[in-house]
């Protein structure tokens, strides 16, 4: 029984410091306990000394952890280099296998994912390491000079960064002066200074959240399927990112579990492939399938 525990403790561990955001349901059923349960799990890593993030219903253990220091230090890297090491990699071609292992590698130890698609240069690259500290600490910054083409004025900006988004390029706030969620693309700003004040507005941050296939929303909605090999290939070919969110399950099927702000993006490739596709989750998925099909047959 208590290694029954143990277990739990360990996936869950490992499941807060993926580069994936879990709501409360999704660990208790990965993980096949109740929410009391949970709660004691993630009292207990406070408890030892573990550094526990919440956003929402989001829990996350953050690497900074002495725990995760300890068994790290020599080979620890700071947020700036993480990126200077990005750039190295993707000078590096793409094709090699060992580039490939260690960009895999970086994604899953250091957070890699929030620094590695944003296209930078030096600035931008201190911007994105600014804004990530930011938004780990939970601190205002006051983003210097940005440049908007709708009022065509270049000014500061005092925000609460808390989400970047599209690949990293865009980074989504709380602007204090107007009272509104706003989306700052990280190639309109000047320089980023962190501020020695601390989140003030975090129950009127919203985010946009933008899924792989380019349907944006402040709604996850959770998907999970089944495919063959051709279905497989054909979602990698045509939406790339999918791939971090596929897993094999055996020989002939694979499995993509992601979430999505609409049905229509995944749907539309589901019905394109309804012979080589299962859905797994969810039932409102299902229903959306369903009423689609209704209204195909009526054409």
């Amino acid at each position: 029984m208590r290694l029954d525990k143990f277990d739990r403790q360990l996936r869950l561990m490992l499941l807060l410091t993926q580069n994936r955001e879990y709501t409360l349901e999704q660990l208790c059923d990965k993980l096949e306990i109740s929410r009391r349960n949970l709660y004691y799990y993630i009292e207990g890593f406070r408890e030892n000394g573990f550094i526990v993030e919440k956003k929402g219903q989001i829990y996350r253990l953050d690497k900074s952890s002495p725990f995760f220091k300890a068994i790290t230090e020599l080979v620890h890297f700071t947020e700036d280099e993480a990126l200077t090491l990005r750039q190295i990699l993707d000078s590096a071609s793409d094709t090699s296998i060992q580039v490939r292992n260690l960009k895999s590698k970086l994604y899953k130890l250091y957070d890699f994912d929030i620094l590695s698609d944003v296209s930078v240069n030096k600035q931008t690259a201190k911007n994105v390491s600014t804004l990530y500290e930011a938004i780990k600490l939970h601190r205002q910054v006051v983003i210097k000079k940005y440049s908007s083409p709708h009022s065509n004025t270049s000014t500061d900006r005092v925000v609460e960064p808390f989400y970047f988004m599209n690949g990293n390029n865009e980074v989504r706030c709380y602007e204090l002066k107007s009272g509104m969620n706003k989306t700052f693309k990280l190639s309109r700003m000047g320089d980023v200074k962190m501020l020695d004040l601390l989140w003030s507005f975090e129950d009127k941050h919203r985010q946009i959240y933008t899924d792989i296939f380019q349907f944006s929303g402040e709604e996850r909605l959770p998907v999970k399927i089944r495919m063959d090999r051709l279905a497989s290939n054909l979602l990698q070919e045509e939406y790339p990112f999918a791939e971090k969110y596929i897993s094999q399950e055996d020989d002939s099927h694979w499995l993509f579990d992601a979430d999505v702000c609409s049905y229509k993006g995944i749907g539309r490739f589901v019905l394109g492939l309804f012979e080589n596709v299962e859905v797994i989750e969810s039932e409102e998925f299902r229903q959306y399938l369903r009423e689609k099909i209704a209204q195909m047959s009526k054409m």
